[in-house]
């Protein structure tokens, strides 16, 4: 059989060069991968590298032949099985496994006007790791002609499999790309499948030729490689924290006292009028909670003086203790079932033009609460058919129960990513920044207006928010808030300091920039602040884009 060894291809660079930005997302499932894999690859432009760990999932192509190829039922071996559009017959994926999803600008293969020489681009991603393999002083590896991946003992009678490659590339733009076997569980590949549907050859990692390497490690000399090759060594990366260990984030050494006297921008000017006096009369008539009281929301009485609250939903008490929140986290009572019908008298005797509802995290219940939402909008368009609903959401750990939710069509659907990727699991732990995304990404793919917020004053870097509304915008998120945090007790997350007014501005003028269609930012704006002049400048914004598209599609 013949073998090729490290000689890259004879072909010039198949990559359009800008900065490449890099993302450590730690362990993300399959499906959720590929939401936010499936947005970036339609929204974004950039050059984007997402580098995490799979729990346990068998992938495979719309050529596999799984009758042959997979010799176990996935769920008897805590396995998903997800069918992919890409190349390649069945593969795994799991933890000890570093995995790779360059999305990517192809230059065209003869001219301007020419398709993505896709070839190139495979050759380029085998020789990033073999590259990778080189540095960690992996010896005798390269190619096998007629079989994708990265071998090892190539030129022995007995060549393995350490990486698995498999893209798809439309439109001069990739998705997927390799999955790196080092402390993986090989058993999975060895006895569950015939991984890539190759029988002739077997399969290794790392760990198993005697390198003790972590997949931080590796992660951190791909992004190095990766950034070489595809963008010139220009990099931009942001990772979740790696472990539980890292997640403790010490108290920054200027953090501000929570006696602390506020600035004078975020000292809210209460006026308890005759409207806001009306507006809580109607919502305790209805026996109704909102957020506004809930979670000390320091503009209630600018936003009740205008008629309007953002409605709290499924009770009270929160399954989840977020760093931040004043939100009770004692055992939740179940929902009230009249709860949706007097959402929506409230909603019709206020005369709201755009209703927000939020909701606490219901993880107690199987579908996360999207059932009880969604009966939420159907109450309030019979009562008031003209309001403009918008729902802020959990990520019902990104369940396919979303799509309840989904189904109903919130003309907004908002679900707020709270901070940046560095800080998450410090400031939300049982939500994560990836799951976040794929909640957006999917919600924009069932074709909703998605929203989502963040605050400053954690400990984030400007570096980090820039990242964060990149990543927003690289999802099709087409409305942001952006916030002080407050320390709502000594028992909650400290202020590492106050953001100044002017850093507000900065962000906003950034993120719409980017391509963001409105970014709300100052020190007391929270989720649902001026969240019907938002919906309606975005809504505006998408039909005058519509109009402009067709008005090509005619003249073309």
């Amino acid at each position: 059989m013949s073998r090729e060894n490290t000689a890259v291809m004879s072909r010039e660079k198949p990559i359009l060069m800008s900065k490449l930005n890099v993302r450590w997302l730690g362990k993300v499932p399959y499906r959720e991968a590929l939401a936010v894999q499936n947005a970036i690859f339609k929204h974004s432009s950039r050059q984007h590298l997402l580098m995490l760990e799979h729990p346990h999932v068998f992938t495979y192509g719309p050529n596999a032949d799984l009758e042959k190829n997979l010799k176990c039922d996935p769920k008897q071996v805590g396995a998903e099985l997800v069918k992919v559009n890409r190349g390649g017959d069945i593969t795994y994926h799991g933890p000890g496994q570093l995995v790779v999803y360059p999305i990517l600008n192809l230059a065209p293969k003869h001219g301007a006007n020419g398709p993505a020489d896709m070839q190139a681009f495979v050759g380029s991603v085998e020789q990033l790791v073999i590259d990778t393999l080189v540095r960690l002083g992996v010896q005798n590896i390269g190619r096998l002609v007629g079989y994708p991946g990265v071998w090892v003992d190539v030129q022995s009678d007995e060549p393995k499999k350490i990486c698995a490659i498999g893209v798809r590339v439309s439109r001069g733009r990739t998705m997927h790309g390799f999955a790196l076997n080092v402390s993986t569980d090989m058993r999975y590949m060895r006895e569950h499948i015939v991984p890539c549907g190759i029988s002739e050859h077997g399969v290794t990692s790392l760990h198993e030729l005697g390198f003790n390497v972590t997949v931080q490690q590796v992660a951190d000399l791909v992004s190095v490689l990766a950034a070489q090759r595809f963008a010139g060594g220009e990099i931009d990366r942001h990772d979740v924290a790696w472990s539980a260990e890292s997640t403790k984030t010490p108290t920054p050494s200027s953090s501000v006292q929570i006696s602390a006297r506020k600035p004078e921008w975020l000292r809210p000017h209460v006026n308890h009028g005759p409207e806001v006096l009306a507006t809580k009369k109607t919502l305790r008539d209805l026996n109704l909670v909102t957020v506004c009281e809930e979670a000390g929301c320091p503009n209630l009485s600018e936003c009740w003086a205008d008629g309007t609250a953002t409605m709290m939903v499924l009770g009270e008490r929160c399954t989840r203790a977020c760093g931040f929140c004043l939100i009770d986290t004692r055992k939740p009572l179940a929902p009230d079932t009249d709860e949706p019908m007097r959402v929506a008298q409230a909603v019709a005797k206020m005369k709201l033009e755009h209703a927000v509802l939020t909701m606490v995290a219901r993880d107690d219940l199987a579908d996360g609460g999207m059932s009880h939402v969604a009966q939420c909008i159907r109450e309030i368009r019979f009562a008031s058919p003209s309001t403009r609903v918008e729902t802020l959401i959990s990520d019902a750990k990104g369940t396919d129960s979303l799509e309840i939710l989904f189904a109903e069509r919130p003309d907004v659907l908002n679900h707020n990513i709270e901070t940046v990727a560095r800080l998450q699991r410090e400031v939300r732990p049982s939500a994560g920044y990836a799951r976040s995304l794929s909640v957006l990404a999917r919600a924009n793919a069932a074709g909703l207006v998605t929203k989502s917020g963040f605050m400053l004053g954690l400990g984030e870097t400007k570096a980090e928010v820039e990242a964060t509304l990149i990543d927003l915008a690289a999802v099709g998120v087409q409305i942001v808030t952006i916030g002080q945090y407050l320390r709502p007790s000594s028992e909650h997350l400290p202020v590492a300091r106050w953001a100044d007014p002017s850093e507000f501005s900065y962000y906003a003028s950034f993120g719409e920039k980017i391509g963001i269609k409105h970014v709300e930012a100052s020190p007391l704006t929270r989720s649902s602040y001026h969240a019907k002049q938002a919906a309606e400048s975005t809504t505006a914004q998408v039909r005058d884009e519509a109009v402009s598209v067709q008005l090509v599609s005619l003249r073309a």
